[in-house]
């Protein structure tokens, strides 16, 4: 790595351990579903194993992968083919090699000028996986519109919120602080980092309105227009619509449509939040899930859940980019260049929140390059047909019930016992560290949320734990 310093790494010694990097890493995928789960330490035993001093003098590197013996223990294991809780966090091995790449390279995209192609290459992607899932034109960068990569849906949403603040206010709000006139409206099913984004928002937790939901557990649009029509009603300013395709606790798919007209008629920013279930529309069957985003002023979803990228890759999509930088851009002088002033380059550290950004778009280029389109709806296909078996499989067993529609690849399931077997059931799973699944609450049921979707899971997998779980279940009502 350096040839003059005797402080650093030298090239040999970067190429020895880098080669048992990856054999360990090699290693821990071939065996991976032999390691519980779920974590089984309790709080402090990791650190306990720790020294409690930094090192004065550096340690050889065979001893600092030796380290990982004390702590794989404490790793949950979500690349387990078992790890069905919250949702996939699928990666592969074209995504760790990009990342890998990316980390080697050590770039900070945060303009053009600071390192083209990584602001190239990502711009070129994001406009390859509109046609590639049949997302409107706007959002292409030859458009008014365009993509970025942000790290989660968290930060998409917040970025979406701050837009939609600034638009309404024409750009006074970050000039004079906060206005507390304005409202935003999600479901009360929505991710919570709608509810964060607007206290980081300074909107304000008691200017969220929470939308009721339908039978189905997706925001009743009816709701929805009655609060709007009240708030404006009482001198308040609506501006923002979070609507969620595939809401956490059970995939719930709200109208877009439906919501999108009314937040047309009211001139409010729309924003789709589809992370998990974005990359069904790989495959045209699952289109439906893009169903009304023509109405979308913003809209994300995350390759890192279901498309075989590392954490951490979320696609965000704007209709104005326009809106976007003249929320985020500040042009300080040590950041100006000539191409920047140019208004010839995009500098994506003006479409985020951070100045500084990581060569993201490598490791999705691998991904989508060794797949190649065919072999990622391969991908999506397996896990949906998967799901409809175990979903069979739930249906015959007369003890458990399924409690919610399975549009995607989340079940929510419980035992006919009701909430306090349910839950003691779920908690006897995870210890067993044989799988790993959450649970939600819908309508004061105490619910199991089995998730399909991680990269190496198989069909027999799922018929493995789920033949798991009723044996276990069995067990416990005949104890």
């Amino acid at each position: 790595m350096n040839k003059s310093s005797k402080l650093h790494m030298k090239t040999d010694e970067f190429k020895k351990q880098g080669y048992k990097v990856i054999d360990w890493l090699a290693d821990y995928y071939e065996h991976v579903e032999e390691y519980p789960v779920l974590s089984q330490v309790e709080p402090g035993d990791i650190r306990s194993k720790l020294p409690e001093k930094a090192p004065n003098t550096g340690r050889a590197h065979d001893e600092i992968l030796n380290d990982m013996n004390i702590l794989m223990p404490g790793i949950t294991h979500w690349q387990s083919p078992n790890f069905h809780a919250f949702f996939p966090c699928a990666t592969s091995g074209p995504a760790i090699l990009g990342d890998l790449i990316s980390t080697g390279l050590g770039v900070n995209g945060m303009s053009w000028a600071t390192s083209p192609a990584c602001t190239e290459l990502e711009t070129h992607i994001l406009d390859w996986l509109v046609d590639m899932m049949d997302l409107p034109v706007k959002f292409k960068s030859n458009s008014k519109g365009g993509g970025v990569i942000q790290d989660t849906a968290s930060s998409a949403s917040l970025v979406a919120l701050l837009c939609s603040r600034e638009k309404a206010s024409n750009g006074r709000t970050n000039e004079n602080g906060s206005n507390g006139d304005f409202i935003a409206y999600t479901s009360s099913q929505a991710h919570s980092s709608i509810e964060k984004a607007v206290k980081i928002a300074g909107i304000g937790k008691n200017n969220m309105r929470m939308v009721d939901v339908d039978q189905n557990f997706s925001m009743d649009s009816s709701h929805l227009r009655q609060l709007i029509e009240k708030d404006i009603s009482n001198g308040l300013k609506p501006i923002f619509v979070c609507a969620t395709v595939g809401t956490t606790s059970s995939t719930a798919i709200d109208p877009v449509n439906e919501i999108g007209k009314i937040c047309k008629e009211f001139g409010i920013w729309l924003h789709v939040d589809a992370a998990m279930a974005g990359p069904a529309a790989l495959c045209k069957e699952y289109r439906f899930i893009n169903d009304g985003l023509n109405y979308a002023d913003s809209y994300n979803f995350n390759p890192h859940k279901w498309m075989l990228t590392s954490f951490d890759c979320s696609i965000f999509y704007v209709a104005d980019r326009s809106q976007l930088i003249n929320t985020m851009s500040i042009l300080p002088e040590y950041l100006k260049n000539k191409t920047s002033t140019s208004e010839s380059v995009f500098d994506l550290r003006d479409w985020g929140i951070p100045l500084g950004r990581r060569f993201r778009a490598l490791k999705l280029w691998h991904v989508i390059n060794y797949y190649g389109v065919s072999g990622l709806q391969e991908f999506i296909r397996t896990h949906m047909e998967n799901t409809k078996i175990l979903r069979s499989w739930i249906e015959m067993e007369k003890d458990f019930e399924i409690v919610t529609p399975t549009p995607l690849t989340l079940i929510c399931f419980r035992h006919t016992k009701g909430n306090n077997f349910t839950e003691k059931l779920l908690n006897t799973i995870n210890e067993s560290g044989k799988a790993y699944m959450t649970h939600t609450k819908l309508n004061d049921q105490y619910i199991i949320r089995f998730s399909v979707g991680q990269t190496s899971t198989t069909i027999d997998h799922l018929k493995e734990t789920w033949n798991y779980i009723v044996k276990t279940s069995k067990g416990m009502i005949e104890a």
